[in-house]
């Protein structure tokens, strides 16, 4: 089968980080980058209790052209397997299934939990974090039967959804009901990101929640904040205008143009803050919003995350990780704020009962408390991975929201 793999190499790594400063079309060069499409072996299932799925659509995410240029830190480079075919935002069917799975078959329409955590690992002894139904912190995401990796998309031996099939553990699949189309079936997994961020970190009624970014994510903690019947007032800070757009079509309240510095006076005015003007440097800000969701994961858009909170407040980070210099933290410390980062989902409690992030996900399309189906732009077949490539690097330009692969 096709495959868009990552294959780390230290010398083709380092020609593209120097080069990339200039060039950034190195990063996904057919020769001279760590990515590669080749033609590789369909993974073959790890046990009895896996399946494999046949892709149909495979999601582009941020993290994954994180990825590719290079962003990520080493810090995640432990918990890969290299080569690794990219894509953990899936929706497919079912190819194959193990003979000890149960209540799934061939044909069955489904999404996939990326997380390869002590379950899908087959580590007997479960660790606290997954007896706890946090499967994202797992502590056994390097142990096990299969290859290191914190996801499917990581992993060498699942494969990935930039391909045609991957493998996933029974307890990873979760069948779509006929209300949830295809195309929302692919958002499954970014709109669980956002929920997940929501549901640990949930707004008070009458709250003033500030959302820095208007990709997929930060329209997605919209969305989630909305299809959850939360009853506060959301401002988003966006950079285009078909983001407004969407925003607002989704339940924000109030945009933000990030232009200049007026942005600063605006987010102020709306926020019922005061801009303060220190000795040299950023403007201060006094006072802010209860709650920041910042979407971005750049100096910018943390700093800005820290200094509209409001004393007391807390800034939750969903943002992509990275070693990123010159934050300036005076705010957390004079201002008492609570910062907490976000890592993909788990559990929550939805209507009482305890359920995966991406169950509840799928439940609140079923609902049609949400339909996220508008937010896909741009469809690729597969070998045309470079052109999805570039759609995603030069988003403002084209409308860009999300990117598909289709196998």
């Amino acid at each position: 089968m096709n495959s868009i793999q990552f294959d780390y190499s230290v010398p083709r790594y380092a020609l593209s980080k120097v080069v990339g400063r200039f060039s950034p079309s190195i990063y996904w060069h057919p020769k001279l980058s760590c990515l590669r499409f080749r033609k590789v072996s369909t993974p073959s299932l790890p046990d009895e209790n896996w399946v494999k799925v046949k892709v149909k659509y495979g999601g582009v995410c941020g993290s994954d052209i994180n990825l590719i240029c290079l962003n990520d830190s080493p810090t995640t480079s432990p918990f890969a397997s290299f080569p690794f075919t990219i894509g953990h935002e899936v929706v497919g069917t079912i190819d194959e299934a193990g003979s000890m799975v149960e209540n799934l078959n061939q044909g069955d329409r489904v999404v996939i939990d990326p997380v390869l955590s002590c379950i899908s690992r087959g580590i007997e002894k479960i660790c606290p974090a997954c007896e706890r139904g946090d499967y994202s912190l797992c502590n056994h995401m390097t142990d096990g039967k299969i290859s290191p990796g914190l996801l499917i998309g990581a992993c060498r031996d699942t494969g990935g959804s930039w391909s045609s099939h991957l493998v996933a553990h029974q307890s990873q699949i979760i069948r779509l009901p006929d209300e949830v189309d295809d195309s929302n079936g692919v958002l499954v997994e970014p709109f669980s990101c956002a929920l997940h961020a929501v549901l640990r970190n949930p707004p008070k009624e009458g709250d003033t929640v500030f959302v820095i970014g208007a990709g997929v994510i930060g329209i997605c903690v919209v969305a989630a904040i909305r299809a959850l019947e939360i009853p506060c007032r959301i401002v988003v800070l966006v950079k285009h205008s078909f983001q407004a757009d969407l925003a607002k079509s989704y339940g924000a309240d109030e945009v933000i143009f990030l232009k200049g510095k007026q942005y600063i006076d605006d987010a102020a005015k709306v926020l019922n803050a005061k801009v303060l003007k220190p000795i040299y440097g950023e403007s201060v800000i006094q006072g802010g919003a209860d709650i920041v969701f910042e979407c971005v994961g750049r100096k910018k858009s943390i700093n800005d995350s820290l200094r509209f909170t409001r004393s007391g407040g807390k800034v939750v980070l969903l943002g992509l990780a990275g070693i990123i210099d010159g934050i300036d933290w005076t705010t957390v410390w004079l201002n008492e704020l609570e910062v907490k980062g976000s890592f993909a989902y788990s559990t929550g409690v939805y209507q009482g009962k305890k359920m995966r992030t991406l169950e509840i996900a799928i439940e609140l399309m079923r609902q049609g408390k949400v339909d996220l189906s508008q937010m896909i732009t741009h469809r690729f077949p597969l070998e045309q991975y470079r052109e999805a490539i570039t759609m995603m690097m030069k988003k403002g330009n084209g409308s860009t929201i999300k990117v598909v692969l289709e196998p």
